[in-house]
């Protein structure tokens, strides 16, 4: 019993020698790990609390847009972009509005948006889909050179077919309908098994008629 009490008193004193030597250390690691885990925490929250406010927004911009009131529109995409920018929400908003004052004939207003959602939207996607819709405003405006610019940018794979069909849209318009005829082909080829993408752009290839 006694070398019980003898080997239970050598623990105890050689734990209270390394607390002595590392009792400050750990309890640095455990007040970092707990500010660290609050902070987290807290993050997650402020992410779903700006989640939450900018869908209430969204909804006001998608039933604006569909009562045509481009000011409440704009106004209200205008606060997603400003306060919620790295929400998907900002880009969806954006591309909303952008759509409904390219309907209302204001081209100013929905280039200014489409270009945003290309520069800001966090979702790749959301962000080629844009470029997409930003060269066709530049196409009715007549600004080809920006319009095949903005076609130039980095995309994602999947849109290889859109970005070249759209590309051989401007060069159609500008009159060069070699280049057109190129762009129009790689597009089909893109395409896939999307048959309605390549019959639309075979219009577009018959359209051109023969090159001379």
């Amino acid at each position: 019993m006694a070398a019980y009490d003898l080997e239970e008193q050598e623990q105890l004193a050689a734990l209270k020698a390394w607390w002595q030597e590392n009792g400050n250390f750990v309890l640095t690691v455990l007040t970092l790990v707990a500010v660290a885990l609050a902070a987290w925490q807290g993050w997650n929250y402020y992410q779903r609390s700006q989640a939450v406010q900018a869908s209430t927004l969204y909804d006001t911009v998608q039933k604006a847009a569909r009562t045509g009131e481009l000011k409440l529109v704009r106004e209200s995409a205008g606060a997603i972009m400003e306060n919620y920018p790295r929400t998907t929400y900002a880009a969806m908003a954006a591309l909303v509005s952008a759509k409904a004052h390219f309907d209302g004939g204001d081209l100013k207003t929905a280039r200014a948006q489409l270009a945003w959602v290309a520069g800001n939207a966090k979702d790749e996607g959301l962000g080629d889909i844009a470029r997409l819709r930003l060269a066709g405003v530049m196409l009715d405006e007549k600004a080809y050179d920006d319009a095949l610019k903005t076609l130039d940018a980095k995309h994602g794979g999947a849109f290889d077919a859109l970005f070249l069909a759209a590309r051989g849209d401007v060069l159609a318009a500008q009159g060069k309908k070699e280049d057109a005829r190129s762009a129009y082909s790689g597009a089909v080829g893109k395409a896939g098994a999307d048959a309605a993408l390549v019959a639309s752009i075979q219009l577009r290839l018959d359209a051109l008629g023969t090159v001379k």
